[in-house]
């Protein structure tokens, strides 16, 4: 497939995808007679678990790492797994922490909402007397 339709299909830009494939996050692609690049329908599930690891923090550099032990194959295997193993715990750290702050939102949201239902009855009262 063309860089067109997999950024379409991926929902990653072609600028991005031409980045990744520069710094070696994706393979090089095939060229098609005409140099446009070539992809395999088998690179979306890669670039699927790229926009995962992006979207939970991960840095490109430990993404670089992860991609270089996954092209040397099985051998690294438990390698992979440590990285993900610590980028896990770093996540759910951070989910742990964002919970803690929707906790006090949610207090701030409940506390606004008494003061004005307070404020609505105290006018809401004062129009009747008036």
């Amino acid at each position: 497939m063309k860089i067109g339709k997999l950024a379409q299909i991926s929902k990653i830009s072609v600028h991005a995808i031409r980045y990744y494939e520069k710094i070696g996050l994706l393979p090089k692609a095939r060229r098609d007679q005409s140099g446009q690049r070539e992809y395999e329908e088998s690179i979306l599930v890669w670039i699927g678990f790229l926009s995962r690891l992006k979207a939970t923090g991960m840095s490109i550099k430990d993404m670089l790492i992860y991609a270089r032990l996954r092209e040397q194959g099985d051998a690294t295997q438990k390698a992979r797994q440590d990285i993900l193993i610590q980028h896990r715990e770093k996540v759910a750290a951070e989910l742990a922490e964002l919970h803690v702050s929707l906790g006090v939102l949610d207090e701030k949201i409940a506390l606004y909402g008494a003061m004005i239902s307070k404020e609505e009855n105290k006018n809401h009262g004062h129009f009747q007397d008036g």
